[in-house]
């Protein structure tokens, strides 16, 4: 009796509120019409009928330029040189690298531009490889957000606000369908370096974190050097039995904890161990590459036997998607090109151009490109006004009122070009699309109400789109 009162401190008591106020909470959330996607454990289910089963989604970080890529202006020709009408900027909120600008010449690709495809979408000549799937690709010109530099727009784009701390939306995929594979996670994140001269954007770990979600839904970066997940293999002198043994142990030790305090997230902990006990096995086979055909590699490209680039991350994709993994994220750095853009862009498009297009086509013939959902964007577009002036080798600064992003893949209306700017490429002028009504759009292909999709954290029931977003219908097939 007297060791039970020393062991009923305040730590104690506050454990075991939260405890039974989280049974509570969670036999009432069970108790709504499916509001939290049945918890995001594995036996989750969407809330309707899904055309798509799993994600990729190719970040080009940094924001890459609409005007030389995917937003056709022919008028920018005749219109080189000349200052950029105050009747067009509106006053737009500038950043501190042009704001101090007395002249904002217009700026014209450098680059031409192709139509492609059945339907005849203008496309640049820099993506070649891209322009032959284009039938199967919605392309998204009115996309907007209210961000102008990266660290708040990309935090937004990935987790539907511009302030740290809310999961990402691998992390609500994951949470609201669970996982398909019982031995890789449900969500992974790979990362290449661009050729582009400025490829040091920065990327940090909460852009594919869980936030307040339960732990196990974050993503797991892949390294493309030593061990692709770090502490993966066993230290020198321990075998997998004995590996088994310990992880046995530990688990009894958390189980006792977690009767005892009633922390989920040791359950948490107890899964994630075992995650990764299955992974010592499953990841070295991943990615091993050898069982890949030549003709494989040569649709890839060259680049892609080479790991840690963008074209071997997407043949991983491939891979990772065959084995169940439901969401996976490629960043790829190298696109803030505020100088140097007419030398670098070639570069970056290199890189990209033949292995999302091969991943296109390879998913397709596979059959996995009518349920899995590719998205392809930034976290925003660049300036028609040259930064520091009229130079041949110009830049663009960041602009968030208009840009460009590519859908294909499971749900997704091929060949549809959907909205339009300014003969500037400055203004929407039809169908704008913001974040949320992106993010909304991407949970509907997956069966998800994003309304619905929810979490409560301090009192609040939390979404991916906040308290916005409308479903693109008009993408959809």
């Amino acid at each position: 009796m007297i060791e039970h009162f020393q062991q009923l401190n305040r730590r104690k008591l506050l454990q075991g509120s939260a405890s039974t106020i989280g049974v509570a909470a969670l036999a009432s959330l069970l108790g709504r019409d499916a509001t939290a996607g049945n918890g995001g454990s594995d036996s989750a289910s969407p809330h309707f009928a899904p055309r798509a089963k799993r994600i990729v989604y190719l970040f080009q970080s940094g924001g890459p330029s609409h005007l030389e890529l995917l937003d056709y202006k022919p008028k920018l020709q005749q219109l080189h040189g000349s200052e950029l009408p105050d009747s067009i900027r509106h006053g737009q909120r500038l950043t501190g690298m042009t704001s101090g600008q007395t002249s904002f010449p217009v700026i014209a690709s450098k680059f031409g531009f192709r139509q492609c495809g059945e339907a005849g979408a203008w496309l640049s000549e820099l993506l070649p490889h891209t322009a032959r799937v284009m039938d199967d690709v919605c392309l998204i010109r009115s996309m907007h957000t209210e961000a102008i530099n990266h660290d708040p727009a990309i935090t937004l784009i990935q987790t539907g606000s511009q302030q740290p701390g809310r999961p990402s939306l691998g992390a609500w995929v994951s949470y609201g369908l669970g996982s398909e594979a019982d031995d890789l996670p449900a969500f992974t994140v790979l990362i290449s370096h661009g050729s582009g001269n400025d490829a040091n954007q920065g990327l940090l770990e909460r852009l594919w974190g869980s936030g307040f979600l339960p732990s196990s839904h974050q993503g797991v970066k892949l390294r493309s050097s030593g061990d692709p997940v770090l502490y993966l293999a066993d230290p020198p002198g321990i075998d997998r039995s004995f590996r088994r043994q310990m992880l046995d142990g530990l688990a009894r030790l958390n189980q006792q904890q977690l009767e005892s305090s009633g922390n989920q997230e040791i359950a948490t902990r107890i899964a994630q161990y075992e995650m990764a006990f299955r992974m010592q096995q499953s990841v070295p086979e991943l990615i091993d590459l050898s069982s890949e055909s030549a003709s494989t590699f040569e649709l890839y490209g060259d680049e892609s036997k080479t790991p840690g680039t963008f074209a071997a991350n997407c043949l991983l994709t491939r891979r990772m998607l065959e084995r169940g993994v439901r969401f996976v994220q490629l960043y790829h750095r190298g696109w803030d090109q505020h100088g140097g853009l007419a030398t670098n862009m070639p570069k970056q498009c290199r890189d990209i151009d033949q292995p999302q297009a091969a991943l296109i086509r390879d998913l397709k013939q596979r059959g996995l490109l009518e349920d899995t959902l590719i998205i392809w964007g930034g976290e925003f577009g660049r300036t028609v006004y040259g930064q520091g002036g009229v130079k041949a080798d110009y830049g663009r600064d960041h602009h968030g009122r208009c840009y460009s992003m590519w859908l294909a893949g499971g749900g997704i209306r091929g060949g549809h070009v959907h909205g339009e700017t300014d003969d500037y490429g400055y203004n929407i002028v039809r169908d704008p699309v913001h974040i949320h009504d992106l993010n909304a759009t991407v949970l509907h292909c997956l069966g998800l109400d994003h309304r619905r999709l929810t979490f409560r954290q301090q009192g609040r029931d939390y979404r991916l789109t906040d308290v916005h977003g409308d479903v693109l219908h008009s993408v959809l097939s």
